[in-house]
């Protein structure tokens, strides 16, 4: 919003895709431009002047770039024909593009503007202009561009905006990102085209049953079609929004994530639901180039991957009764501008794409927050379905009221830095990740969103406005810390503190179910719950295995299975502790007896905690055997010998 944005553009301003692109900004300095008959070369133009210059042209009917005020023009620029024998390259065309030839053909001149340093190449014509250099030009079928056509290798450009179809080959896009350069895909970046189509066919079904059932008139529907205009805009551009936002978390740990996206494309080549060569995919052996190289994968492949991934959701979903569920078909309300839910609820659950859209909007809306592999992570570590991971997803959104906090963070695009934005999703991705574990392990095949909601959900709420209270000792050291990082970065202090306190609060769910079975009130249940944790050093036992380094897909198992398995332990203690005969009414008095009746099994624990600080590497065998001494203590409140 406020930087300058150098652009060399591919098209017009009489196409609908360059030139509705380039009127999105007055920020943007259009240095050149080509399309099929002259090239555009403005090497500093002032952005605000050429903003208004590419509007007028924009709604000039037929326009060309000969149209353009040639007045207005930077020094050393022009328009020319690509018919032209050769161009004279000035002396701010080579300090703009980093040309070193005094005279250049049309051709060479193309093909220098591609390699161009600038911030953004933006395609919005047809043509393909970037392949890798492990393909032919050949191998791309465009024969008509062969001679100006680069490599993806040899970009210079920052970011590459694919308006237009094809501009890019996949192993080109492949091949910029690797180098460096960020890029989605054309099915990525033009998909506001299709998803609009989408919306507009779901709602002229509701409505043409609407009408056929005699409650409005052919001319009231076309009206209301034409007064939703923006309401389905804003929630086409939501939707991309989403979509680029999951890209973007997912590239920042590619590499972290690697095996993680390599186990989700076996397991959907083995269900016959992939073809990596044909997605132009890296095999098995290429991803062993990439982890050794410390390379992820790239935006244009986590692009495919991410399309994959929600349709494979969505088909499990659509086999499933998720979409029969009259909670979780709620969310078939989010498909639909807002205006017509609230006319037209009782006809939308009698849609007949019902199954369909609920199914497309629990997968978009579960893949977009909480990532590509989500699924795929909780179905190895739990044994559950994939229908089941949905179901326990949406529970956890809604007691955490977690697109609440996602709408907050996306409201600091351009207050804060896009880093600071990623991390604070981060968290809430792992707060929903964690908490969806949670439910899967210990409710099971017991799990019902519409009754697990109205319980949880008013705990948490009451819980979490008094987080900082209960925390004590380490873990509200931690927390604050946390809190006033981000509160320095910008950070509203109301999304700080929640984001801050992301590991606590999916602690809440363990302290809302020890309340339940203790009959005493969730507050005083936190309490004491919070203080075993400090007392026996918990807080910074479940730091270490969190750190702990997971090379292979057994570590990741065995390290979340440490993280429940002292969960369930901190719960027991804290549950026998509530549960004392004739012990103190005081929390803290009621603690330190119980740690004195259990002083045996108590020092076992701390000895352990000693040697864990004292060693000098990570092994999962030393908390394997750690775990095992807070399960004895935990099973000797119970008066159980392990």
């Amino acid at each position: 919003k406020q930087d300058s944005i150098s652009v060399i553009g591919i098209g017009d301003m009489a196409g609908d895709v360059f030139g509705n692109g380039l009127l999105m900004s007055d920020k943007l300095q259009l240095v050149a431009a080509f399309n099929h008959l002259h090239i555009f070369i403005d090497p500093n133009p002032d952005p605000a002047t050429s903003f208004a210059e590419r509007q007028r042209l924009f709604n000039l009917p037929r326009s060309s770039w000969t149209d353009y005020d040639t007045s207005i023009m930077s020094a050393g620029g022009g328009i020319f024909p690509r018919s032209l024998k050769s161009i004279a390259i000035t002396e701010q065309m080579k300090a703009r593009f980093d040309i070193k030839a005094d005279k250049l053909t049309p051709t060479e001149l193309l093909n220098a503007l591609l390699k161009a340093p600038v911030d953004l190449l933006w395609n919005g014509g047809i043509g393909t202009y970037v392949k890798s250099s492990d393909e032919s030009h050949a191998d791309v079928g465009d024969k008509a561009n062969d001679a100006l056509r680069v490599d993806g290798n040899e970009l210079r450009c920052k970011v590459v905006g694919e308006g237009g179809n094809l501009g890019m080959t996949q192993l080109g896009r492949v091949e910029f990102g690797l180098n460096g350069g960020a890029t989605n895909t054309d099915f990525i970046d033009n998909a506001g085209g299709v998803d609009c189509s989408d919306h507009e066919v779901n709602i002229k079904i509701l409505l043409n049953e609407v009408v056929q059932a005699g409650d409005m008139t052919e001319k009231q529907r076309n009206q209301l079609l034409e007064s939703m205009t923006d309401e389905v805009g804003h929630l086409v551009l939501g939707n991309n929004y989403k979509q680029t936002q999951a890209l973007s978390l997912a590239a920042r740990r590619a590499y972290e994530r690697i095996a993680e996206y390599k186990r989700l494309m076996s397991d959907l080549e083995a269900r016959g639901k992939l073809d990596r060569a044909i997605e132009f995919l890296p095999a098995e052996e290429q991803i062993a180039e990439r982890i050794a190289a410390k390379q992820g994968l790239s935006r244009a492949e986590l692009s495919v991957l991410i399309s994959y991934s929600k349709i494979d959701l969505k088909e499990a979903l659509l086999e499933s009764r998720v979409p029969d569920d009259d909670y979780l078909a709620r969310d078939m309300e989010t498909a639909f501008p807002p205006s017509l839910g609230a006319k037209f609820s009782t006809a939308m659950r009698g849609h007949r794409l019902k199954r369909e859209i609920v199914s497309t909007q629990i997968a978009n809306d579960l893949v977009n927050h909480m990532g590509i592999t989500f699924v795929q992570r909780l179905k190895e570590s739990t044994g559950m379905s994939a229908a089941a991971v949905a179901g326990a997803y949406v529970i956890v959104r809604d007691i955490f009221h977690l697109p609440h906090w996602f709408r907050q963070i996306e409201a600091l695009d351009y207050k804060v830095s896009a880093e600071v934005q990623l991390a604070l999703m981060d968290e809430l991705m792992r707060l929903g990740r964690r908490a969806t574990r949670w439910f899967l392990r210990s409710r099971r095949n017991e799990l019902d969103a519409g009754r697990d909601v109205a319980h949880f959900g008013p705990h948490l709420a009451a819980l979490g406005l008094k987080l900082d209270e209960l925390l004590e000792g380490p873990t509200r050291e931690i927390w604050q810390t946390r809190y006033q990082a981000y509160v320095e970065a910008g950070v509203p202090e109301l999304l700080a503190r929640m984001v801050a306190g992301t590991t606590h609060l999916y602690t809440l769910l363990p302290i809302i179910e020890a309340s339940d079975v203790t009959g005493q009130n969730a507050a005083d249940v936190a309490k004491a719950y919070f203080a075993v944790g400090s007392a026996l050093d918990i807080t910074w036992y479940l730091q270490q295995i969190s750190s702990l380094p997971v090379e292979n897909n057994w570590q990741a198992l065995a390290r979340e299975a440490f993280r429940d398995d002292v969960d369930w332990q901190q719960r027991a203690i804290t549950v026998s502790v509530l549960q004392m005969a004739d012990g103190p009414s005081e929390i803290d008095a009621r603690l330190a007896l119980w740690l004195e009746q259990h002083t045996l099994m108590v020092e076992r624990w701390r000895a352990m905690l000693v040697e864990l600080r004292a060693a000098s590497g990570t092994d999962y065998a030393m908390y394997a055997v750690a775990n095992r001494e807070l399960l004895d203590l935990a099973m000797s409140g119970q008066g159980i010998t392990v």
